[in-house]
């Protein structure tokens, strides 16, 4: 590696994982990119967390806020020592507010291959219904 190279990178960890007194800091925190469908039924999120397993996914509302929390689980075999890893144990976090015509009380999460799925559906006073006309 030249030293340009070397350098960059050092910069680039001492952004990624500074160290105070000799150790790592915590790990970061990451925003996981979501994308948001919504149709008249109610409104679907899909999150990626990659390496985020199951047991440390949480998933809490309260009032009208969500939140979404995950550790990513990177493993390293023990007789590996390792130079340099961008990915090493990262915290996942996103909140959302959702709107009121939204029943918390019916989420549904659904995580499978680094992807969270959850859905909310509407309230079913809040969902659009046909209204028959009667003649006469």
């Amino acid at each position: 590696m030249n030293d340009i190279s070397s350098n960059a990178l050092q910069r680039s960890q001492a952004q990624v994982a500074p160290r105070q007194g000799g150790q790592a800091a915590r790990p970061l925190t990451l925003t996981p990119a979501v994308d948001v469908e919504e149709n008249s039924h109610g409104i679907t999120l899909w999150l990626d967390m990659p390496a985020v397993p199951k047991e440390k996914l949480e998933i809490e509302v309260h009032d009208d806020n969500l939140r979404i929390q995950g550790e990513a689980v990177v493993p390293t075999p023990e007789n590996l020592q390792l130079k340099y890893a961008e990915v090493r144990e990262s915290r996942f976090a996103r909140s959302f507010t959702l709107a009121p015509d939204l029943d918390t009380s019916r989420i549904d999460a659904n995580l499978q291959d680094g992807v969270l799925r959850v859905t909310i559906p509407r309230r079913e006073e809040a969902r659009p219904r046909r209204i028959e006309v009667q003649a006469g």
